[in-house]
């Protein structure tokens, strides 16, 4: 055991070291346990509750990081206060894993009612009920490991996230093993289409296209660039059959609309667009030039940020704001 969690520190990521700076205003610190086990979370409550319920964002960090520096770097609560939606940051244990990484490459914990996607799960659900939540309106997003469980969560509950982003993450099952996380991070995981039919399968009944915006640097020597793109392949190939259960080309990865842009000082981007059969939007991708593994447009007092980038926080909001679960 420990030399397996030796392993996961030293070869899932790169060190970074964490920033403090106190506890930010609005934000409630909690824990959730089920079956599966015990996390320890951060809530962060926007000013305006009074009314209407609000959206819902979960946040999943990268390895090293905690709560409070992914929430300091992201500067996702400024985004929520102007925005009006409650972000919740989940927060990995060192004794599921040493180095703070989900466990996004075991198979325990890449199926629904199992392992760490049932924590996050049942955690989500469980803050919806406590505060005034709008349940049609839950998003999650992370960043490396936190973008490779995002994944996982959109695939395993398409019925209870609305739409994920995955920053610097991997496809669903990129990896299987330490060995094959490893080799998946620096070369790219399986064939995308065959892993977009198991993550069809991983939504059993529960099956909808699950909307997608990607962000990846080109730069990223922790997570190939190669991953960013076998992530938006894979959503198009499980969305085609989450629509009506054929694999017919509904829903391609083939580009709708490409826009290129210059961030002043800072990096260039292409973000790219991708509709369904009715030309809806259902997915982005943006490719960040230069940018290594970082938040895109992040604050430094976070760890894994870099302000040069377009603001990945900003955009995720964006897409997020198109899509709701429909009424059952």
């Amino acid at each position: 055991m420990m030399l397996r969690l030796v392993l996961t520190f030293a070869m899932l990521f790169t060190f970074f070291p964490l920033h403090f700076s106190g506890a930010e205003e609005g934000m409630l610190r909690d824990s959730f346990t089920n079956e599966a086990g015990t996390r320890s979370y951060e809530l962060f409550i926007p000013t305006q509750t009074n009314q209407k319920k609000l959206p819902l964002l979960v946040m999943l960090h990268g390895c090293t990081q905690n709560a409070q520096d992914f929430s300091l770097g992201t500067e996702m609560n400024a985004f929520a206060e102007e925005h009006g939606f409650y972000v919740l940051y989940p927060e990995q244990s060192t004794e599921a894993n040493g180095g703070r990484c989900w466990n996004w490459f075991e198979p325990e914990h890449q199926q629904r009612a199992k392992g760490e996607p049932s924590i996050l799960a049942d955690m989500t659900s469980d803050v919806i009920k406590k505060y005034r939540i709008n349940a049609k309106q839950v998003y999650v997003a992370g960043l490396s490991a936190g973008g490779a469980m995002s994944v996982i969560l959109g695939a395993t509950y398409p019925d209870l996230y609305a739409a994920i982003g995955v920053h610097s993450g991997l496809e669903y099952q990129a990896g299987t093993d330490l060995p094959s996380a490893v080799g998946a991070m620096f070369l790219g995981g399986p064939d995308p289409i065959g892993q977009g039919k198991l993550a069809f399968e991983a939504m059993q009944e529960h099956h909808r296209p699950v909307p997608v915006i990607v962000f990846h640097g080109d730069s990223d020597k922790t997570v190939n660039i190669t991953n960013g793109h076998q992530v938006l392949t894979q959503w198009s190939v499980t969305n085609d059959y989450a629509d009506d259960g054929l694999r017919n080309q509904s829903i391609r990865d083939d580009v709708f609309e490409i826009t290129q842009g210059q961030i002043a000082d800072g990096y260039s981007y292409t973000q790219s667009k991708y509709v369904d059969s009715r030309k809806k939007l259902i997915m982005e991708k943006w490719i960040v030039s230069d940018l290594p593994h970082s938040w895109s447009g992040g604050n430094t007092s976070g760890s894994y940020t870099d302000p040069k980038g377009p603001k990945a926080s900003a955009e995720m909001v964006r897409f997020f704001k198109q899509f709701k679960l429909k009424a059952e």
